[in-house]
Parts: structure tokens; sequence; C-alpha cells
């Protein structure tokens, strides 16, 4: 049993939301450090500045408290264009969940969530980018009704009309 939250902006929350961001990036073997790889340019734009409007997060929660996942969305512009860069108007999400609840349905719920958000937040568009090797994120990505949009290197971007 889990609990979703809105993401207060804490220390503690930011932390765990770095630590989330570093588990998104799906690099399968000699991933950099949490740091080198979290404010490398192509990175550092997904957190720096956290709190700007269109920025959204979500936090899970388990029965104890600990936090156990997350999911969010960013705005991104011509001049700052992210992997899954659509236009100005189409937040980017991104999401992970901790190992040790990974395949319970979590991520899932996490992402009905943010695209309800996205609804309310009056956006008509979601945009991701996953890596052409992470099948289990894609089959999940499709069953939700995410579209695939480009592939650019080893990413496809993805798309969803709300």
């Amino acid at each position: 049993m889990f609990s979703i939250k809105n993401f207060e902006g804490n220390e503690n929350e930011f932390e765990f939301f770095q630590d989330m961001l570093y588990e998104s990036i799906h690099i399968p073997e000699n991933k950099p450090s949490k740091e080198a790889l979290l404010n490398s340019p192509d990175i550092k734009k997904y957190h720096e500045g956290w709190g700007e409007v269109g920025d959204k997060a979500l936090i899970a929660f388990n029965r104890e408290n600990q936090m156990i996942g997350a999911v969010w969305y960013r705005l991104f512009d011509e001049t700052n264009k992210s992997y899954g860069y659509i236009d100005c108007n189409t937040p980017e999400i991104g999401i992970a969940v901790s190992k040790e609840v990974r395949g319970r349905g979590l991520g899932t719920s996490l992402m009905l969530k943010i695209i309800q958000q996205a609804k309310d937040d009056g956006y008509q568009t979601l945009s991701l980018s996953v890596d052409l090797e992470n099948s289990s994120a894609i089959n999940i990505y499709n069953k939700l009704g995410f579209k695939d949009y480009e592939v650019v290197g080893t990413s496809k971007t993805m798309i969803f009309k709300l």
C-alpha cells in the first residue's frame, strides 16, 4: 500500500527527487555517479531552479511514510530543449520508483496521477523520452496510451494527448 502526495519542496523531498531523477536515466553499464550525471549540462536542466512555473512533482510514500517513487513534469523551450522536447507548451514527464517496489503497479499509479494533474493544469499533451532498450517502460507507456513521436539517437520520444 502507498500514498501519493504533492511535492512540498523541502530538502529531504528534493534530495529524493534528485535520487529518482538519477534512477530514471537508463544507463545499463558504467553509469556515472549521481553527482557527475546530474551536473552534466544535458541533465542539469531537469532539476536546476526547480519550482518554476510549469514544474510539478508527486511523491509516493509507503505505509512507514518512506518515499518510494516520484513522477514529475517540467516545461522546456526552444533555447533549452530537453530529450523529449515537443514544444514550449508540452511538459516532459520523468518517473522512477525505488528498486524494492518495482513491478507492483506503483509506476502506473504515478503516471495516471500525473496525467490527471496535467489535465487539471490545462495541458493538451505530455511527452517523455525513453531509452530504446528499456522495453518494460515502453510497454507500460504504450498501455497508458502514449504514442511514438520520434527516435533520436538511442531514445524514443513519446506523446500523450490529453
